[in-house]
């Protein structure tokens, strides 16, 4: 296997675009790969940037059912003709012109990703543009058409991986994953979200814990909000790397939704990028050291356009590539400028990092607290999910 990492990137993903007045701004995008280049990532030697092309339809439906497939099409073709049905001409999920061929090429890119690490061209992939962990097998939802997080596992297992994790920190339960997975043990899915009565989808609570024949493959922890850097990364740590150990998987796809960033509209947690770029950091040890380095690293969620999600996914390229940013490093002026022409906004952060120390209390040093909603969410997803793998609460 080579060093380095793929960066996975085409300009007309950008072309996923739900409309002027919806939170899911593509210009998040394109911030944020043109950070990655003011910073020069690609430019150095553990960083190899490409373009895959668009998922087919015998791809896609890995995961999809092909008359969801041949919907999507037709709406692609003629916006018009959506009417709420398999999800599309929602308010989460307009219908535009090009829904299937930005959707598929979204989806390209992640399991390209996927290819890439299994077959030794890098240890390492990213794709920011994918994450789109909601979407089910027949049906958009939550901003996402097709699901290229659960594409990319999917593909591994074709590939011949014995046993895929799936780590998701965005501020939302990644349903869709686990739903594709339910029931197949080869899959664990882990996923850290708000807690589901608070917000969408409504799933995600501790006691989802896998189907029949996959007990303990689903690990949900239901967080309280306002949870910050110390309590979101004491839960992290106090569930993953066990879980990790024991399922030992041949590849770790993780999720890096930035919308559980203080600042992110939609969500009610208090995370910063620093900690955001600590999670990055624990995930890419976890792969070395649970999955033979084989790492797939997707973007996600994330509604603060300028201020957040161009920062914490340039810090997860740079780690990718083994060239990490320095948090207090300046940002530079150059991506300030780019910001004011694309968006209108003066007030682009100046540095990498939001001041915070990014620290956290280790579960196995400090025991219990049963006052502590934080370690109360902990401990339910604990007791749930860590029996069927042998593991004490």
């Amino acid at each position: 296997m080579s060093g380095g990492a793929v960066l996975m990137w085409d300009e007309a993903v950008t072309g996923y675009d739900f409309g002027d007045e919806h939170p899911m701004d593509p210009v998040r995008l394109a911030l944020t790969m043109r950070l990655v280049e003011a910073f020069g990532l690609p430019g150095t030697p553990g960083l190899d940037v490409r373009a895959a092309k668009s998922a087919g339809d015998s791809t896609l439906r890995l995961v999809h059912r092909q008359d969801y497939i041949d919907t999507v099409r037709r709406i692609s073709a003629d916006p018009l003709t959506a009417d709420g049905s398999y999800g599309l001409g929602t308010m989460d999920d307009p219908a535009f012109a090009g829904v299937h061929e930005a959707s598929a090429l979204i989806a390209g890119q992640s399991v390209g990703a996927a290819e890439a690490v299994w077959r030794g061209e890098a240890r390492h992939a990213v794709n920011f543009s994918g994450g789109l962990h909601h979407a089910m097998p027949g049906s958009a939802a939550g901003f996402c058409v097709y699901n290229d997080a659960a594409l990319a596992v999917a593909r591994l297992l074709e590939l011949g991986a014995r046993r895929v994790a799936y780590v998701d920190v965005d501020v939302h339960h990644g349903d869709g994953v686990e739903a594709a997975f339910w029931d197949d043990p080869r899959v664990l899915t882990i996923s850290l979200h708000e807690h589901p009565r608070l917000l969408f989808p409504g799933t995600g609570w501790p006691e989802e814990t896998g189907g029949p024949a996959a007990a303990g493959s689903s690990a949900n922890v239901a967080l309280p909000p306002g949870t910050g850097d110390d309590g979101w990364l004491r839960a992290l740590h106090a569930v993953v790397p066990e879980l990790l150990a024991e399922f030992r998987p041949d590849a770790l796809v993780t999720q890096h939704g930035a919308d559980t960033h203080a600042e992110d509209p939609l969500a009610h947690l208090a995370v910063s990028v620093d900690a955001q770029r600590a999670a990055a950091e624990a995930c890419h040890a976890w792969a070395h050291e649970y999955a033979d380095g084989r790492w797939v690293a997707l973007g996600g969620g994330g509604y603060a356009v300028v201020d957040v999600v161009p920062r914490s996914w340039t810090h997860l390229v740079g780690i990718a590539a083994g060239a990490p940013v320095a948090p207090d490093a300046e940002v530079p002026e150059e991506w300030r400028r780019e910001v004011y022409a694309r968006t209108g906004v003066s007030t682009a952060p100046r540095r990498m990092t939001d001041g915070r120390a990014a620290a956290w209390r280790p579960w196995e040093q400090t025991g219990y607290d049963p006052a502590d909603a934080l370690d109360q969410a902990v401990l339910a997803t604990r007791r749930a999910a860590f029996p069927a793998h042998g593991l004490l609460p």
